[in-house]
Order: C-alpha cells, then structure tokens, then sequence
C-alpha cells in the first residue's frame, strides 16, 4: 500500500483515488525432474498455486453530503501508520482541509486542480481502450466509441463543473487556460433548485429527461410562423430560452422548467467551446466535469450545439471516466517516483461499475447507505503494450468483427450464450481446486457478479465501451480472477498435453512419408483439426465431455470438405511453390493439448525447413483452455527431446516462443508486448499466421496487415456458422497478401 493517498472535492462529488497490492493466486507450471526416471506415463509438467502481488488503481465517487462516510473510510481501511499526507486537489481541498486533517490526523497537501485534470485525461486517452465516444441522439446505440489513436495531441477540454474551464492541450505537459464561462453546472443546479425546489443534481437531470423544453422556450416559429428563410434557421430553433414565460399566465411544470435551462446551458457551452475551437484550428473538444455525468439528454445538447455552430467540422467527444480525470492525475502526480507511464494499465472490469452508474434509478438502497455510487479499477499489467508494427493503420485497427453494442440481434444471442455457459464455468472452477474448501462458496460469488454483470450489459450494453464477444470473455476472465480461480482449465490443459505429446512422433512420422503437395494439405487440415478442440465451445466441450476418446482423427472427420467456407487454400499453395520461402512467420496460437501440439507444431517444422525463421505467441495469462507462454516454454522443450528439427531451430534460435500480454481467447493487435513487437522488427516478419475461433473470427477477421497473413480456423458454434454463411464446423482459410 502507498503512503499517500488523494482525495479529490469537488462542488457535489468527492472523489477518493489510491493504489493497492493485490494478492492473488496464480497457477504455474513447471517441469519434473525427471532424471533417472522413466517418463513415458507421467504429465509433462506439475502445476503449482503461487500468490502473486499486482498493483490496482482504485477510484470511487462519494456524494458531498456523505464526506463524513468517506472520511471513515479512508480512515478504517486505507490509513496506516506510513501514511503522513493526503494529497487533495479541487474546491474541496480547502472547504474540508480542517475536518479531514481532524478526522484522519494526516496533513492535507494542496495540488494543483487544472494540472491533474490534465495529466489525468492524457493518461486515460492512452491507456483505456473505448474510453473515448460520440453521442448520437437517433441511432439504435446512442453511444459511438472511438478507438485509441496513436497521437492524442492537440485538443481542447472543457470541463463543465461549477463553471466552465476551456483548456488547450498541445503536449503531455505544456496547456493553457484559454477561456470560460461562469456560466456552467453550478448554474444549473442553483438556477434549477430556484424554479424547482429541487436541490439535488441528479433529481434535477431526471426531471429534465422528462421535460418537454418548447412548452417554455420561444421557438423561430413562434417568433416568424416557420422557419427564417433568410438566414437559414430552422422553425424549431430556440429562438429565445424560457421566453414563453414571460407573456404566459400559467404554471408551468418543473420538468418543462428544468428540460429549457438544460438546454440553454448547454448551447451556451456548445456555442462558447465551437467558437474557441475554431479560434485555435482543433477539431477535437473532450467535454468533461460533474455536469456531464454519462447524461444523454446533457450530451445530446452539446452535441447538437457544436453540430450547428460548426456546420459539423468539430466533434463533441465525451470520456467514459471523465469523472475521474482529477483524480487520476492526482495519483499519477503524487506516485511520480514509480513512473505509472512507463507501465501499461487495463480497466479492471470486475470491479468498475460502467458508464451509466450514476443513474439516480441504480441500487437506490446502496446509495442511501454510503452515498458510493461509482466505482473504477485499473491494473497494471507486467508488460507494457504497443501495437504490432505489421499493422497497416493503427489508427483505422478494430479488433472486434461484431459490434453487439451496435447489433441487438447478435447481442441478444451472446448475452444468452453466455448465461447458459455460466453453471459449466462454475462447475469447472470448482472441479479445478478439489482440495479447496471454500471452493464452491467462491465459485458461486463468481456465478453471481458474472451474472450481475451479465445483465447489467442487457440493459447498458455501452456500460464498458463497445460491447463485443472479447469483452465478455475478459470480463468472465476478470471475474474468475477476482474469486481466486486464475486457471480453472489448468488439470485439462495437463492431461491434454500430455496425451498430445505421446501421438507426436506417430503424427511426424506419417507427414513425413508424404509426398510435397499432400503433405501441405495434411498439414493445413491438421492445424484445422487441432483448433476444433477447444473449451470455450459449448458444441465441443459436450463431446469432449462425452466422448473422452474422441481425438484428433475424429476431429479431422468433423471438417468440412472443400471447398471450405473461407477458401482461398490455393493460392497459398500457389505462393508455396512459386515464391521464395517467408524471411519470418509470428503465427498466434490458440488452444493447449492437440492443438498446438499435433497442429502448429507439426506446421512450424515444415516452415523451419523451408527455411523460414518462427515466432510462436501464446498467451501471458490464461484463459479457457488457451496454451500460455509457460506452459509453450515446457511442451517445445518436450518436443525438442523427440525432433531434431524442433531441436537445432530452439537452439539456433531460428525458433522463438514469446509472450502476447494478453491474458484473453482473443487478440487485440494493437496491444501487444513490446518485446513481441521488438521482435517482430528485428526479425523483419513477412508473414503472421492467426489461429482459433477467438483470434481469427470474433477478433481480426478484417484486420489489414503490411504483411502476408493467413487466418484459420473451425467454426464450432452453430449460430456464428450461420451468421457467415455455413455450417458448424465449417472451415475458414484466409489467405491474404496487401495491395502494394
């Protein structure tokens, strides 16, 4: 734990940001000894539990009025005796620096607001992925997200709290207060508790959400009959805010009432940032502070005001954790010594609550009793990430095939999916500590979070960014992690690699007595069949289940015949023949046991013969049934014991087994390890070979590559089949070479 910790007071919200340690269990493996013993009846490897330490980022928002909970918070759990200071920043820091310096006995340390505001939205641009979206008010999904570009720099931050700060952000550390208004969220509120006797904020939003704002506001039309022709104004522009109520004797209601100063501020604002926008030539604006809130009807508005006033040229761009930003660059300010930036860090979405949290309409109950209602996690990962420099564009990368955010049909499905899946995840998280005896008590807390999450996403399919078939996989993975299953699949993987590496010499064997041309068929079709055996398909899982014999020529049997689904098998042949061997091929692996062992093995040997170096990339972490980094590093060396091949390309180095930095089924190429990248450079890799359902199908199934690349897999589920066009077990062989 740090010893300092920050706390972030603002007009409404206090927000407390501090580090921890987080002790978890990891599974590892390692080899046997295996001098003097005879090891053809063993397991490749033993598997031990660890606890591992990993560093979270934790921010919560605590409500004003609740400052006294907050501050026993801190206090019962986050102060010990190292802790001397607590860093505060924002208006809050000098309004409560007496009762918290009383209440927790720590000297309150004054930082600059506007510097961690910024340090915090830099370091959010570029570490979470979707944290950045468009507001859409007439499209199925209102929320468009953004991916991560490279290059963040220059943009303008309005941050609407109390009043308006307008900022011009060139560099990481050079910025400017431009400008602002004394007009913001404070006007709102205090305006807003005036006409409505309404004193709290989000009761107010939830009174404007129900508003009709033109039985208030004076339209064009009211003023000229229609629209102003001349000018080109449309007649349901407001011409006047709250102009009816002047020549009106009515009451008018306090939706209406709160709907009209809504939008009046937020024009206001719009008006105000567009024109600053085009004074400085920035086409991006983030618009962040307590005002926004993740509020459509606040979004909307600004969104709508710099559509008009810019004629489009500028987009309103809103922060998925703009609440947070103080706080963050609070932290990162405060934990220097550590260099935070020099780290990678992924949202943790176990314990973050998503974008629509602050829902005065959200677990009322949890509020009323702490006044908490936001939460934020971030973890740091061991390895920094960096896109593969094989990638055509960076900028334009998506990983994901499917949005679900954005397909209601096949979300529908995979939330479904997914739900049905969850008693199978939970028997098998069990079954993986038997000698566990709080087991079943943790796995069944697993079961419900992941539920929970499940249908928090059925409601908010936004809450976490765009909504896609990797993201619910990560946030299982992240669940199971969090109840202290790291590796549920740990016992199969062992049993499966063990099978696997008795059949690799018959496996060889038989290759080797093709001829040229079938044997490269044999190969590809034995790459195919090892990625059929694969846990994280309901439709394989319940044959393996049942038929503890079925194997890898069963498997081939299941495969569609040619010509396959995705086929372009022949003009990969062609390129075989015809071209001079690849300098270096990355292929991405996918599932321990058959997979690997009698698919991409066997067909990294006839690349190494061809003379073509290898890179082979297997997961940092575990996930399903998916081959890790460790558990690669143990089955090459087996292989090598039996195949001089495999043998002189390990020792050479002609053959290279790195980690990805991933811990998930699928693949995200423009977060990679950086020494995989290095690599990839330095090797001057020609072709990239992505394998399995997860990395070639739900993610990179569009992926443009500076290179070579072939993608591959066996569809195994029935729906997805379907979808594309086939049928399940239905072949995808995509072999594509760039336009020069």
């Amino acid at each position: 734990m740090h010893d300092v910790l920050f706390l972030i007071t603002g007009g409404s919200l206090t927000k407390l940001a501090y580090y921890s340690t987080v002790q978890h269990k990891v599974a590892r493996v390692r080899s046997f000894d295996h001098s003097g013993k005879d090891i053809e009846h063993e397991s490749p490897y033993e598997i031990t539990v660890q606890e591992e330490i990993t560093a979270r980022l934790h921010f919560i928002k605590f409500e004003n009025t609740y400052i006294e909970t907050c501050l026993d918070f801190i206090k019962d759990h986050l102060v010990n005796t190292e802790t001397k200071v607590l860093k505060a920043t924002g208006g809050g820091a000098y309004k409560f620096k007496d009762l918290i310096e009383k209440k927790l006995g720590l000297k309150v340390d004054k930082e600059d607001v506007m510097t961690c505001l910024i340090k915090g939205c830099n370091f959010v641009l570029k570490n979470i992925p979707h944290e950045v979206f468009a507001y859409q008010k007439d499209s199925d999904t209102e929320f468009r997200f953004q991916t991560n570009h490279p290059n963040i720099f220059p943009y303008l931050l309005v941050n609407i709290g109390s009043g308006v700060s307008i900022v011009k952000v060139e560099t990481e550390d050079k910025f400017e207060w431009i400008g602002g208004s004394s007009i913001g969220g404070g006007t709102f509120w205090g305006l807003g508790a005036l006409l409505t006797k309404t004193k709290k904020f989000d009761e107010l939003l939830h009174l404007a959400s129900k508003g009709q704002h033109t039985n208030v506001d004076m339209l064009v039309k009211d003023v000229y009959g229609g629209a102003y022709q001349t000018l080109g104004l449309s007649g349901n522009l407001i011409a006047s805010s709250f102009g009816k109520s002047a020549t009106a004797d009515k009451e008018f209601s306090k939706d209406d009432m709160a709907k009209s100063l809504l939008h009046m501020i937020s024009n206001d604002i719009g008006q105000l940032a567009c024109l600053y926008a085009k004074l400085h030539n920035l086409h991006k604006i983030y618009f962040g502070g307590f005002f926004i809130r993740g509020h459509p009807v606040t979004m909307r508005t600004i969104t709508y005001s710099i559509n008009f006033f810019s004629k489009g040229e500028v987009q309103a761009l809103f922060l998925r954790h703009e609440g947070y930003l103080g706080a963050i660059g609070a932290f990162l300010k405060g934990a220097e010594q550590d260099n935070p930036n020099e780290y990678s860090w992924g949202e943790n979405y176990a314990g973050s609550s998503g974008l629509m949290s602050t829902s005065p309409d959200l677990c009322p109950m949890q509020r009323a009793r702490s006044g908490t209602f936001d939460m934020f996690e971030m973890d740091r990962l061991e390895r920094p990430l960096v896109n593969l420099p094989l990638l055509k564009d960076p900028s334009t990368y998506i990983p994901d095939t499917v949005d679900l955010t954005d397909d209601a049909m096949a979300r529908k499905y995979w939330l479904t999916c997914f739900e049905e899946a969850l008693d199978g995840v939970v028997k098998r998280a069990m079954a993986s500590q038997p000698d566990s005896m709080d087991a079943a008590e943790r796995a069944e807390k697993f079961r419900q979070k992941y539920w929970n999450k499940l249908q928090t996403l059925r409601q908010q399919p936004f809450a976490y960014g765009t909504l896609t078939v990797r993201s619910l996989l990560d946030t299982r993975e992240h669940c199971l992690n969090e109840f202290n299953f790291p590796d549920p699949y740990s016992k199969v993987k062992q049993k499966e690699n063990g099978i696997a590496l008795k059949c690799f010499p018959s496996v060889i064997e038989s290759l080797d007595s093709l001829g040229w041309e079938e044997r490269q068929f044999a190969l590809v079709k034995g790459l195919l069949a090892g990625n059929v055996f694969d846990w994280g398909a309901k439709a394989v899982s319940e044959v393996l289940e049942s038929e503890p014999q079925f194997g890898f020529e069963e498997a081939k049997e299941k495969l569609q015949e040619r010509p396959w689904l995705e086929d372009s098998y022949s003009e990969w042949i062609q390129r075989l023949k015809e071209g001079p061997p690849h300098k270096c091929a990355l292929i991405f692996a996918d599932n321990s046991g058959i997979d690997i062992i009698l698919g991409v093995f066997p067909f990294v040997r006839e690349l190494l013969s061809r003379g073509t170096e290898v890179i082979l990339a297997c997961n940092s972490g575990p996930a399903l049934n998916d081959v890790t980094y460790s558990e690669s590093l143990i089955v090459a060396e087996r292989i090598a014991a039996m195949d001089p091949i495999i043998h002189s390309a390990l020792t050479e180095e002609r053959l290279l087994l790195v980690q990805t930095g991933s811990s998930s089924p699928c693949l995200d190429l423009s977060r990679l390890d950086k020494g995989l990248a290095l690599l990839v450079r330095e090797r001057k890799t020609d072709l990239v070979i992505i394998e399995g359902m997860g990395r070639a199908i739900h993610t990179n199934y569009y992926a443009a590559l500076q290179c070579e690349s072939l993608k591959l897999a066996v569809i195994k589920n029935s729906w997805l089949a379907d979808r594309l066009g086939g049928k399940i077990f239905s072949v995808i062989f995509k072999y594509e070479v760039p336009h020069k």
